[in-house]
């Protein structure tokens, strides 16, 4: 039996989450966009309350770490000053929404996300981990990205309501999209969703009105490089630190956008070389690694040292997770190491914490292992 404890919630502004290295506090910046004054108040944030390490997250949120309990209120206040964080708790707590990072001013994703942002009110009790998505530019890209109630184009170029799960769901449009999202929120809480904590593993009958054979348009995330909006940087394992971070934004004066791939886009400027940031793609970039031992409590091993060896060795995607809970990638791998007791469980195509085809593996036995497959 696993010792990890599964909370049921992901750390908010207000309900920080204790770490080894100290509180965790995730700031949810409003369509995923940061303005360059909003990148440099956060990182003097984190470098005054935290211990400046900064992560951004499968779901396009920023965490600050090692904050300390005494200095976590003057955080908030900072961050609520800069717009970052909600003033109402209750609002900042239903704001898990991750929109198209291509967004423009007035498009659809940009509407409906404004106006889902307006309504949050309407939203019923929800468990701590569901989120929206809203994938609606002309080109899809969250396809595979977590989030239980998703807005998406469709095959047809209309806009698609899909309930996470499901292949398929009804057309919207965008004056009636929100709606659409806030009544299936309602379903799900009403049909005992509470219960199964997402919708994914929500096995009760959608409601006509919400079952449909509209699917997803085909679409690809971005890459680090050359952007339509700017420079794409990729991040390894989703970590900065905030002094680099404020660096980079003060020397080309650009805002930032996030995205749920662990990359970032620079608005408005030619790709140049950054600190700690890649500018093409990388064997790093596609693995996925929790903090791990010690930072983290449940973690029972180091993680990413391990998984900087592996990357190059390996095809497809790696996941390596210091516990079965899998923070670090919620989605299945093509190869995941899951640490157990000091060492690591094995498994092919699956998710954290699924059965081992090996168990018991030192980091020098996996790199043997995956070496030479």
């Amino acid at each position: 039996m696993s010792g990890f404890v599964v909370k049921g919630w992901c750390p908010d502004a207000f309900r920080p989450m204790m770490a080894g290295d100290g509180l965790l506090v995730r700031v949810r910046p409003p369509l995923g966009r940061l303005t360059a004054a909003q990148v440099e108040g956060l990182c003097a944030a984190a470098l005054r309350y935290g211990n400046g390490q900064i992560d951004l997250t499968a779901r396009a949120n920023l965490q600050l770490r090692g904050v300390n309990e005494a200095g976590w209120p003057a955080l908030i206040g900072a961050l609520q000053a800069m717009g970052l964080v909600d003033p109402d708790p209750v609002r900042e707590g239903r704001g898990a929404i991750l929109a198209n990072p291509d967004w423009r001013e007035g498009d659809d994703t940009h509407a409906i996300v404004v106006e889902l942002r307006e309504r949050l009110a309407e939203l019923p009790e929800l468990p701590g981990k569901v989120g929206f998505v809203v994938d609606a530019g002309a080109a899809p890209m969250l396809t595979d990205a977590p989030g239980d109630f998703r807005v998406e184009r469709a095959a047809t170029g209309e806009l698609l309501l899909r309930a996470d799960g499901r292949a398929s769901g009804v057309t919207v449009t965008r004056s009636d999209a929100v709606d659409g999202l806030i009544r299936l929120a309602h379903w799900f809480a009403d049909s005992d969703g509470r219960t199964a904590g997402r919708m994914v593993r929500h096995n009760a009958t959608l409601p006509d009105w919400a079952e449909g054979d509209a699917v997803p348009a085909s679409g690809a995330p971005v890459q680090p490089g050359a952007h339509p909006m700017g420079a794409v940087y990729g991040l390894p394992f989703g970590r900065i630190d905030a002094a680099s971070l404020a660096a980079f934004v003060r020397a080309h004066d650009c805002a930032l956008r996030l995205t749920p791939w662990r990359l970032l886009i620079a608005e408005g400027m030619a790709p140049a070389p950054a600190a700690g940031m890649l500018l093409a793609d990388s064997p790093i970039l596609h693995v996925d690694a929790c903090v791990g031992a010690p930072a983290c409590p449940q973690a029972s091993v180091e993680t990413r040292g391990l998984a900087t060896r592996l990357a190059p060795l390996i095809e497809g995607r790696l996941h390596v997770s210091g516990c079965a809970k899998g923070c670090a990638r919620a989605r299945a791998a093509d190869w995941v190491l899951t640490g157990r007791e000091g060492a690591f469980d094995l498994v092919r195509n699956a998710r954290a914490g699924a059965a081992p085809l090996h168990t018991g593996l030192t980091p020098e036995g996996a790199v043997a292992l995956l070496g030479a497959c």
